[in-house]
């Protein structure tokens, strides 16, 4: 199993900054793509941002101009910086994984998830 790691959740007033980080370990073979999601009360869990192995990117449109993911394919480990924090962006922020896995010549796709982790915006 592949484990995740993630800190820089936190309580932060509006225009405030964090830094996520998320860090894979365990049964590492190919990482494909690592992102994060966030879900807020009352609503779908949805995807802020996402990076593939070789860099591309994509954001919500909530949050452009304002996050920025980051990939450390050396360590394994994706960073989301967040600026300009508004109240709608508190949610619980997850950390997904996507990692081809194999086996007796055949290879799929496989998905692990951080438990997540809350950030708060105040007015």
């Amino acid at each position: 199993q592949v484990q995740l790691v993630e800190s820089g959740g936190g309580l932060v007033q509006a225009g405030g900054s964090l830094r996520l980080s998320c860090a894979a370990s365990g049964r590492i073979f190919s990482i494909d793509a690592m992102g994060w999601y966030r879900q807020a009360p009352g609503k779908q869990r949805e995807l802020v941002a996402g990076i593939t192995t070789g860099g591309s990117t994509n954001y919500a449109d909530s949050v452009k101009g304002r996050f920025t993911i980051s990939r450390d394919n050396a360590k394994n480990t994706v960073y989301l910086q967040m600026n300009s924090l508004k109240p709608e962006d508190t949610a619980v922020y997850y950390c997904n994984v996507a990692q081809t896995e194999g086996q007796y010549g055949s290879t799929w796709s496989s998905y692990y998830w951080g438990k997540g982790t809350q950030v708060t915006v105040s007015s």
